[in-house]
């Protein structure tokens, strides 16, 4: 997937820098002119686009590789769509084919960030477009009724389901409690649903703490890696945030203490952090948290890791770890922040849950840094990137083996996912161990998921849900992404499209 930015990220983060926290007035100005400047773009959740030499060899690798041969098969297509009935399998195809036609995204996104979508009118017709195309595609439901069937769809098909409700950023306490309702309903739901059919349910810090506290704790945390003497009386127990290479530059001047009243609302967002904690931890369905940008991550690395010394102890070998945080392998210091963080839990006593991906923000990330004068956080290839994600699963698969670790491996990439699952089988990883996943996008890569299911490993879709127009910016998000026509949707249309041949000609008797 490719790794952008979206407008209303940058919207977000130019407010961040408004806010009480970030007095110092040069860094201030300087970051604002960089995301006013930015170009509007996408997040991207799980990967980063590959580039056109990796998608070829994945797409030949496919074509010549046999089941004897390679862990994922690829070549009975008849096999790895047959959960999928034909009618959605034709959908899928002119969908991605659709999310891969330029012009058509282009003239897509021009509209809904013109005043035309003002128009009530005009507003009514996109929105109708949009539910019987990308909507459908890319969204599991408009609540959790809706999702919860397709919940049930992928349970048959020998897939989990991740329930993502479509929040967006928390500014206020108010809007912080609203999001943690829809949380725990999410989590509710669970009981209505065949067990063990939800592997996890996500939630973004940012919904249920305001954005603007995160950025200000994030620069104190900063501060007090640079200076261990700086006293930070609200802070609890935690696993390590930094590493001697994290980027620092966000905070260049030592911020001000947290007022009262700050403090306060940080005590409440971590509070109903653990609210949500606990629920998850009654029913026994895991938590996925979400990783952010850089800027805000040490403060929502902090409450993930103080909330998994609760929730991840190794007290009671029979219980599964409840708090998964997130490493973004696509910047520099993800390998060596994993390895500290997973040696402290080991001390600690506590499991270290992580969920690994490539990234997300990456130009506005290193447009930040250039402005600031600073090296980007990012790694410099598509290669290195690639590289700390497979050596970031590697090391996380031998904790798993032993016992003290569990990872969801959110991945898009065919490689990865052949590699990872080559090593769980050499390890004795499968399907019966609660402490592996792969992940995928609904709507992505449905090829991937089914060969790894198909291969014997738990496989999860993540499950985004909610009204066309509260999750109209995840929609806009999926359509740009599709445009880098990345080598797992490729390879999604060309199986797909192999597939409706054969159904079509055993229809027609041929």
């Amino acid at each position: 997937m490719a790794n952008r930015v979206s407008s209303s990220k940058l919207f977000f983060l130019q407010s961040l820098l408004q806010c009480p926290f970030h007095n110092h007035h040069h860094q201030h100005h300087q970051l604002a002119r960089l995301l006013s400047s930015t170009p509007s773009s996408t997040i991207a959740v799980f990967d980063e686009k590959p580039e056109p030499t990796i998608t070829k060899l994945v797409i030949a690798a496919a074509d010549s590789q046999s089941s004897s041969s390679s862990i994922l098969d690829f070549n009975d297509v008849q096999k790895l769509f047959s959960p999928v009935p034909t009618a959605k399998l034709l959908r899928s195809v002119l969908n991605l084919h659709m999310a891969a036609f330029d012009p058509i995204v282009d003239t897509g996104l021009l509209v809904m960030r013109s005043k035309l979508i003002e128009m009530p009118f005009v507003r009514n017709i996109i929105l109708t477009v949009i539910k019987h195309t990308f909507y459908e595609h890319f969204v599991a439901g408009k609540d959790l009724d809706e999702t919860g069937r397709n919940v049930q769809k992928l349970w048959d098909a020998g897939l989990k389901g991740v329930l993502v409700y479509g929040s967006g950023y928390a500014h206020d306490n108010e809007s912080c409690d609203r999001s943690l309702e829809k949380f725990l309903e999410a989590v509710e739901s669970t009981k209505s649903l065949p067990p063990s059919s939800v592997s996890f349910i996500a939630v973004k810090i940012s919904a249920i703490c305001p954005l603007g506290l995160l950025g200000g704790v994030s620069k104190l945390l900063r501060w007090q890696k640079k200076d261990p003497s700086f006293n930070l009386p609200w802070k609890v127990n935690t696993l390590p945030l930094f590493s001697d290479s994290s980027p620092l530059y966000h905070t260049l001047q030592k911020p001000e203490l947290l007022t009262r009243e700050e403090e306060s609302d940080l005590e409440s967002g971590h509070q109903r952090l653990l609210k949500l904690c606990e629920r998850c931890a009654e029913l026994n369905v895991p938590l996925l948290i979400d990783a952010e940008g850089t800027f805000v991550q040490p403060a929502i690395d902090y409450l993930t890791y103080s909330s998994a010394i609760i929730y991840n102890s190794k007290d009671d070998r029979k219980s599964n770890p409840i708090v998964f945080g997130t490493i973004q392998a696509y910047l520099k210091d993800a390998k060596e922040r994993l390895l500290l963080a997973s040696k402290a839990a080991e001390k600690m006593g506590v499991t270290m849950a992580v969920k690994l991906v490539r990234g997300a923000h990456m130009s506005s990330e290193r447009k930040l840094a250039a402005k600031l004068g600073f090296e980007s956080p990012i790694h410099n290839t598509i290669q290195e990137t690639h590289a700390c994600y497979n050596d970031c699963a590697s090391f996380m698969l031998d904790k798993v083996a032993d016992g003290s670790a569990a990872v969801v491996l959110a991945t898009h990439n065919v490689e990865s996912g052949r590699l990872a699952a080559k090593k769980a089988r050499d390890l004795g990883i499968g399907k019966e161990n609660e402490r592996f996943h792969f992940a995928q996008l609904y709507g992505m890569s449905e090829a991937l998921s089914f060969a790894l299911k198909d291969a014997g490993f738990q496989v999860s879709k993540y499950l985004i849900y909610g009204p066309v127009e509260e999750v109209m910016p995840f929609l806009l998000r999926r359509a740009e992404e599709n445009k880098g026509l990345l080598s797992s949707s490729t390879l999604d249309r060309q199986l797909m499209g192999k597939e409706l041949k054969r159904r079509l000609k055993t229809g027609l008797g041929v």
